[in-house]
């Protein structure tokens, strides 16, 4: 009982989405139709140099089923924590990986993760403490993939020479390089949680590779892929290809390799859907952060 209400205080500490409170304000150069809403199926912008623009505020659009210590609550159920029937605005895609969930990223991958026995330990072991540990409860950073998972929205800001992305949750900033630069050496920079990414563009794709990532063994908050604590290393490296194919959508297949933590590379796809006329609002994760103190693990 008490895991279970551990990972209650953990879901309500870092899942719950508000909307927007901002004033409303119109989204230029949008299509629309005749009653003003947006054509989330209307073409790919670009920008002046050819490039399809990633610009713009984004949700994660696929929303998880509850965790098994969760399931059975509908609507709001205890201590107020949202949970959301399973859905997906946009037709599955056959051909595309399989898609993760914010608590597990091999939820879906054939065979499940491929995980190295010390990775396999020290996710046992995460998920024994309720995941305490996991970042988003403590109000740090969640790493790539999970806040590419997370439901809160995302802004992306792009140039020719650099895409920022501006993280509503816990105020997260990333910044993929896209002026030519290569990755450093794997340990010359000081690892970051984000890492160091450089991106390029391969036709309308946007690849961008990054490492120098702070893994696990730099500490009990790091290194973690989703909620239920699957790990990554100090070795680890991502690649992740960005693609607009529609107006309201935005595509990330982000691939894992990792040959400390898994035995072999995986790819999983999170999809994004535009948040039209809206914009992120200002979240101080630690503001009043009271929760985690008082979780109890027997």
């Amino acid at each position: 009982m008490k895991k279970t209400l551990a990972l209650i205080a953990i879901v309500a500490g870092c899942s719950i989405s508000l909307p927007a409170q901002w004033p409303k304000y119109l989204e230029s150069g949008a299509p629309r139709d005749a009653q003003g809403r947006v054509l989330m199926d209307g073409p790919t912008p670009h920008t002046a140099d050819g490039r399809p623009d990633l610009t713009g505020d984004w949700m994660r659009a696929d929303r998880d089923p509850p965790p098994p210590q969760l399931a059975g609550l509908t609507n709001r159920g205890a201590a107020g924590v949202a949970v959301e029937r399973q859905t997906s605005p946009f037709p599955p895609d056959p051909k595309s990986p399989p898609l993760p969930t914010f608590w597990d990223i091999g939820a879906n991958l054939p065979g499940g993760l491929p995980l190295t026995a010390w990775a396999a330990e020290l996710k046992k072991n995460r998920m024994g403490t309720s995941s305490k540990d996991n970042p988003d409860a403590n109000c740090l950073p969640m790493g790539i993939t999970q806040f590419h998972m997370q439901p809160q929205p995302r802004k992306i800001i792009q140039t020719p020479a650099l895409i920022a992305i501006l993280y509503e949750a816990n105020y997260g900033l990333r910044y993929i390089y896209t002026d030519g630069r290569s990755l450093p050496p794997q340990g010359e920079p000081t690892p970051w949680w984000y890492g160091y990414s450089a991106g390029r563009w391969e036709g309308d794709t946007l690849v961008v590779e990054t490492n120098n990532l702070r893994g696990a063994e730099s500490g009990p908050y790091d290194g973690w892929l989703d909620v239920n604590g699957s790990p990554y290393s100090n070795e680890a490296r991502f690649i992740e290809r960005f693609r607009r194919p529609i107006f309201g959508k935005l595509e990330i297949d982000v691939t894992v390799d990792d040959p400390k933590s898994y035995t072999k590379p995986f790819t999983v796809r999170i999809n994004q859907r535009l948040q039209a006329d809206e914009e992120p609002m200002e979240f101080i994760c630690n503001e009043n952060q009271q929760f985690r103190r008082r979780i109890k693990v027997d």
